[in-house]
């Protein structure tokens, strides 16, 4: 039940989806080497996964959407003075800087996970590009496997600033974020017009 105080932010498909991802990739990111079947099942979750929130980003409920936390490059900027300044606004939703990184997430995972599947189909003969990559030359291989394992290096590089900016922003506002993203409720401390409260 929802205190007085409080507002119901981040809908139950947003966080499902956001912890079943970090479970999802921690998971890919740990078995890569020694068990395969479920390194490649927590591959394909995570590409199931990244395809409904781009869906939930168009359609989803408002602190979900797209449209309420991308911001244009300057207002990213903007925020991360303001930040390093103490003088960050808070947002009921995410803010300019998460939700940069939000998309800088998506498109890292989306390449790591295009990849694996491409080397997948090119050293095992197996998944749906294996029509396109069984019999690769070595060299093609080589580079995908290179570019599958950079860009899951760089999500997890991602993951360290995602998570630095949650602690951030946390004590600049006294509040557990991470405590919202599980229970979905952020305290209501003022107007929420514009998906923003306080100055």
């Amino acid at each position: 039940m929802e205190k007085v105080n409080e507002v119901k932010v981040w809908d139950p498909a947003v966080r499902i989806f956001h912890w079943t991802l970090v479970a999802s990739f921690l998971v890919a990111y740990l078995s890569e080497d020694d068990f395969m079947s479920l390194h490649v099942w927590a591959g394909y979750l995570i590409g199931g996964l990244i395809i409904f929130r781009l869906i939930w980003g168009l359609i989803g409920t408002r602190y979900a959407r797209f449209s309420s936390f991308v911001k244009r490059p300057q207002e990213v900027r903007s925020y991360l003075r303001d930040v390093l300044l103490f003088r960050a606004k808070r947002y009921l939703g995410h803010n300019p800087a998460g939700g940069a990184m939000i998309i800088a997430l998506l498109l890292s995972l989306t390449i790591t996970t295009v990849t694996g599947v491409m080397v997948y189909g090119a050293e095992e003969s197996a998944g749906p590009l294996a029509p396109l990559f069984a019999g690769a030359s070595e060299s093609v291989e080589d580079v995908l496997e290179e570019v599958h394992e950079f860009f899951a290096n760089f999500t997890v590089f991602l993951v360290f600033f995602h998570v630095a900016g949650v602690v951030i922003a946390s004590f600049q506002h006294h509040e557990n974020l991470v405590r919202s993203m599980v229970t979905g409720l952020k305290a209501r401390t003022g107007s929420d017009e514009n998906n923003v409260i306080g100055s």
